[in-house]
């Protein structure tokens, strides 16, 4: 073999490695690549408990249980919701109705355990994934927009 031919089998090797590596890293992390997910693609997926995921959607109405320093509200995408435990400060912009993105881990009870809340920054911004998902679950966004799911008290439109 010449030199020439080594220094190309070196090469095609190099190459050929990196690509392999390439390959395990993208399968490995493509269920790490969604920034959130919903409350129906929770259900739809069958995500196993324990697994750490963001859970994203709106915080449903009527929901927000303050008890000390543990708060519990449900997340919604107005066809699933979700029951949140999270103990810590929330957000300032925290309330309900309004966007929010929680991380952390799915209990075996169907809830869902956040160590992380955020929360959206005012009244006319929601993360574009959060209102992409919410619209394409038939959500309807904007001023004026009522969300029967996502108000489960007793207000009216």
């Amino acid at each position: 073999m010449t030199r020439k031919q080594k220094r190309g089998a070196l090469i095609g090797g190099g190459v050929a490695t990196l690509a392999v590596a390439l390959i395990l890293v993208l399968f490995a992390l493509k269920d790490s690549v969604v920034f959130f997910h919903t409350p129906s693609d929770i259900v739809e997926k069958g995500v196993p408990a324990g697994q750490r995921i963001r859970l994203g959607g709106l915080v449903e109405n009527g929901s927000v249980v303050h008890e000390g320093t543990t708060i519990k509200f449900k997340v919604t995408d107005t066809l699933k919701d979700i029951p949140v435990t999270f103990t810590g400060v929330l957000p300032d912009l925290f309330r309900e109705g309004q966007g929010v993105v929680a991380e952390g881990v799915l209990d075996g009870d169907g809830g869902f355990k956040a160590d992380s809340v955020l929360a959206k920054h005012d009244e006319n911004y929601m993360p574009r994934d959060v209102a992409k998902a919410l619209e394409e679950k038939g959500v309807k966004l904007g001023s004026g927009a009522h969300h029967p799911a996502a108000l489960k008290t007793s207000e009216t439109p």
